[in-house]
């Protein structure tokens, strides 16, 4: 019946009908605010995510471009290395080339003195050679001298004459080693070739230049030492 009555208001009387359709306006609104209040705190609460979100990001990106300047310092330091290095090895490619230059004048220097040492040990040894055949000839022992070659040894002087065969070494610097140099080279060519000696011998140094106690040495061994200028051993008596 209420249902039935109400019905019959709407439909006849004007005035409740627009009153029951206010009311049903305010109501709809009401749900409508209750609805947007609702979504608002989730927007709110959204909202409140994403600015968390945005200060780590933001915390991260801060990081990040402190990292970045770390890193670019440390490229810095690593070109300011790079270049040092880079510095270093110019300056040790320069020295490397001076080594180069004063090494190949010393070769160059080294050459020369070679020459000159060959061209004076070639000299000395013609030099010893006319020398004694003048002084041999003198004493009356004629005899051609030369040098002679073995696979054992080399001896600068070397030339025979009847039971005569004289043995020796020319050499500019004369010391005491040379000269027990040439005595073992004479028991070595003894012992080897024999038939290269004869009965009496003559064992002799030419030199320029004695040093030491390289003539105590001769005497001690009977070795005959002399220069151009004349006898620094005593000479042999051929008698």
């Amino acid at each position: 019946m209420l249902k039935e009555k109400f019905l019959e208001l709407l439909d006849k009387d004007k005035e409740f009908r627009y009153a029951v359709m206010g009311y049903l306006g305010i109501a709809e609104v009401i749900k409508r605010l209750d609805n947007m209040q609702q979504e608002l705190v989730k927007l709110r609460q959204e909202s409140a995510k994403l600015l968390q979100k945005l200060t780590e990001l933001r915390a991260d990106f801060n990081e990040m471009r402190k990292e970045m300047a770390e890193l670019r310092e440390e490229q810095v330091k690593l070109r300011a290395d790079f270049n040092e290095m880079r510095k270093e090895q110019i300056e040790m490619r320069e020295d490397f080339n001076r080594m180069l230059s004063i090494i190949s004048k010393m070769q160059e220097r080294l050459g020369r003195v070679e020459r000159t040492l060959e061209k004076l040990t070639l000299d000395i040894e013609d030099e010893a050679r006319e020398v004694l055949e003048y002084r041999l000839r003198k004493m009356g022992l004629d005899v051609k001298l030369g040098r002679i070659e073995t696979p054992s040894l080399e001896l600068d002087i070397y030339g025979v004459s009847g039971d005569f065969c004289i043995i020796g070494e020319a050499t500019v610097r004369l010391g005491p080693e040379r000269v027990r140099e040439l005595a073992r080279k004479v028991e070595r060519l003894a012992s080897t070739r024999p038939d290269l000696l004869r009965p009496k011998r003559i064992v002799v140094i030419y030199t320029a230049l004695a040093i030491g106690n390289a003539v105590a040495e001769a005497e001690k061994l009977n070795i005959w030492v002399l220069k151009a200028t004349g006898d620094l051993t005593k000479p042999p008596k051929l008698g």
